[in-house]
């Protein structure tokens, strides 16, 4: 036989709000408990020792003390002079005193000498000149330089059978009594060739010597030689 229930005795269909309702009491009472605690709030106020930090640490402004200007220096003091004193007995030597009053020739004890240049006139007389008023002059002028030249020359055989020619030049000087010195080769050709020309050159006779301002000097001369193969 099936057991039938009452619709007012059924407690099932209750059940689901009786539990909500009772999570919305809950609810309420917490949210009631939570308004209703208080706060007690705190002004925090610096103290003395506090203040007192905060003004030690506040940056002073310093300024540089004004010095007073350094005292000036002790005046120097002049070494006194020493007196030497001289007793009336000493005899001082009697000298003589020339006025212009007196005779001339009298007065005129030494003659004055002018020194001798000797060291100019022998600086002047070891200097070699390139560029003078009036150069050195061989003995019949440039065309006897050259036929003299040509006739001494006695070409190496050397340098003939190797077929070597050119110029030689060469340089010397012409003392003040026209002697021919110093020659030295400026450029060469051929060993055999440059010694040729340095024996023509040695073998100058003397020359009419350069002057400069009238008087010889030393010049310098430079001569060519010329080696041609027939």
């Amino acid at each position: 036989m099936e057991i039938k229930k009452s619709p007012k005795a059924d407690l099932e269909g209750s059940k689901t709000i009786s539990v909500l309702m009772g999570l919305v009491l809950a609810c309420a009472v917490l949210f009631v408990g939570f308004e209703w605690g208080t706060y007690d709030v705190q002004i925090a106020t610096a103290s003395e020792g506090v203040a007192d930090i905060l003004v030690e640490e506040e940056i002073e402004i310093t300024r540089p003390e004004e010095l007073p200007p350094p005292p000036p220096p002790p005046p120097v003091q002049a070494a006194p002079e020493i007196l030497n004193v001289v007793e009336d007995d000493v005899e001082l030597e009697q000298q003589d005193i020339i006025s212009t009053e007196d005779d001339a020739a009298v007065a005129q004890i030494e003659q004055y000498v002018a020194p001798a240049v000797v060291e100019e006139e022998e600086e002047e007389a070891n200097q070699i000149f390139t560029i003078v008023e009036t150069p050195p002059q061989f003995p019949g002028g440039d065309a006897g330089l050259l036929k003299y030249v040509n006739d001494q020359i006695k070409y190496p055989v050397i340098a003939q059978e190797n077929g070597i020619s050119g110029r030689v030049v060469i340089s010397f000087v012409v003392n003040r009594d026209g002697s021919v010195v110093d020659a030295v080769v400026m450029r060469g050709v051929d060993p055999s060739l440059d010694k040729e020309a340095l024996r023509v050159v040695g073998t100058l006779p003397k020359w009419e010597p350069g002057k400069q301002r009238g008087k010889p000097v030393r010049v310098r001369y430079t001569l060519p030689v010329q080696f041609r193969l027939q």
